[in-house]
């Protein structure tokens, strides 16, 4: 029986998601396609009617619908409740449950590395879509302390009063007034989307050494000014594009139930990168 999975969003042209989960389908040799499929703000709850009548066996919820997705959903996963946001749905004739997979997707290059992010100290740049994943990781693994530097601080103090919610000891700082302490953290993340153009580091690398985590989640370019910078410092570094594989590898396992042939499902990702 063919099975049809899709991603959800707009824009969703540029989406890498198609590209990835075919190539895992011809991997495992899956009778199953998968399509990216424009719904624009405001139509979600047509957009979700028309996939529940060609009978979707599942899909990806990306940018603007995380969070209003949250509303269509008949059962929830602990990760969905807890962050806020879908980014993964299953449709089981009918009942659509929810799934955020962007917490284990961010976890899933320390793991790979064998990185223990244990009572470190985190710094987080950015309070946007994807900050609240990263904060319950960190949390989960039981990570010292985070600051979440912002342009706007509102937003960073929202991020803040989550993560000490969920007891991980946040407090937060203007972007700007990050200055040169870097240093002082053991992992450094830009959940920014600065980079994305190109442009240079939000903030200063001098002092960090080779024992520091320097993690960028913007895949696109995958060498970022943020991460060259790092390189040079000889600091640990960890590509966007490895969240996203993560993120992609675990909706696959959600899915299928077996598991996803990550080589082939990077390969396609690289090459689409």
């Amino acid at each position: 029986m063919s099975k049809t999975f899709a991603v959800i969003g707009d824009p969703i042209d540029h989406s890498l998601s198609p590209n990835i989960h075919s190539a895992a389908f011809r991997e495992l040799n899956l009778d199953c396609s998968y399509i990216a499929y424009r719904i624009q703000k405001g139509e979600l709850e047509e957009g979700v009617e028309s996939l529940k009548k060609i009978k979707i066996d599942g899909f990806n919820v990306t940018i603007p619908h995380k969070v209003e997705m949250m509303k269509y959903l008949d059962k929830l996963d602990e990760s969905c409740s807890i962050i806020g946001a879908v980014n993964t749905v299953t449709n089981d004739n009918g009942v659509l449950k929810g799934y955020n997979t962007d917490m284990d997707g961010f976890l899933d290059p320390f793991k790979k590395r064998n990185l223990s992010v244990k009572d470190l100290k985190v710094l987080l740049l950015g309070a946007g879509g994807a900050a609240r994943a990263i904060v319950a990781g960190f949390a989960k693994e039981h990570a010292q302390s985070i600051t979440i530097a912002n342009r706007t601080l509102e937003n960073a103090n929202n991020i803040a009063k989550f993560s000490n919610k969920i007891g991980l000891n946040a407090n937060t700082i203007k972007l700007e007034e990050v200055a040169d302490t870097a240093k002082n953290y053991d992992v450094v993340v830009n959940a920014t989307s600065i980079g994305l153009k190109n442009e240079p580091s939000p903030i200063s690398l001098d002092g960090i050494n080779s024992k520091t985590i320097v993690y960028d989640i913007v895949y696109m370019p995958i060498n970022t000014d943020f991460l060259k910078k790092a390189k040079e410092k000889g600091a640990i570094i960890i590509y966007g594009y490895e969240m996203l594989l993560g993120q992609a590898t675990r909706a696959f396992e959600i899915w299928h139930g077996m598991e996803a042939p990550y080589n082939a499902m990077k390969k396609a990702l690289l090459g689409g990168v």
